[in-house]
């Protein structure tokens, strides 16, 4: 089984080469892959709290959606285990759009000749990343007042699983809306 690239090396945020082609059906992508993020809203959206808590990305920033997946879950794991399904309200904010896309190469005897030529090569659908800017935000979470450092605890679980540097922010829901 093959394994993931390095976050290093699909995380600058460059626009992609984009195929043209004078076939219409050539200029597009056959298919694309399932997103791993399995859920984006958990915990109870229906109650009113008191806080707000999110987190919030420092740079421009191209995210996997597998580390996000990750992140989500030792998040939603805290919070889950401490407070119960009715005490929090946890949502991931992006979708993961963007297909990363890899041309791999051959390696081996003779490679070298089937590797010519191929400076902008289409490539397969590899994985699915977020297109995050500075400040926009990733996830957050809605607690009460008691609940607020765990709550910030979780979130600090999940910066350590994203290739990025990360913000969390307190506010009251009140001053928000």
């Amino acid at each position: 089984m093959a394994r993931l690239r390095r976050a290093r090396a699909g995380k600058a945020l460059e626009r992609p080469y984009t195929r043209v082609s004078k076939y219409r059906e050539k200029s597009y992508i056959k298919k694309t892959l399932n997103t791993k993020i399995t859920r984006f809203v958990m915990g109870n959206p229906k109650k009113e709290f008191d806080h707000i808590l999110v987190l919030k990305s420092k740079m421009d920033v191209q995210i996997r959606d597998n580390s996000i997946e990750s992140a989500r879950t030792t998040t939603n794991k805290v919070l889950e285990a401490n407070l119960g399904l009715a005490g929090y309200m946890f949502r991931v904010r992006p979708y993961p759009h963007h297909i990363i896309r890899l041309h791999s190469l051959a390696s081996g005897a003779g490679a070298d000749r089937f590797s010519t030529g191929m400076a902008h090569a289409f490539g397969k659908p590899e994985a699915q990343a977020v297109r995050m800017k500075k400040g926009q935000i990733l996830m957050e979470v809605k607690v009460d007042k008691k609940d607020i450092l765990l709550a910030k605890k979780a979130l600090t679980r999940a910066k350590s699983k994203l290739p990025m540097g990360c913000l969390i922010e307190i506010a009251e829901t009140t001053t928000l809306s």
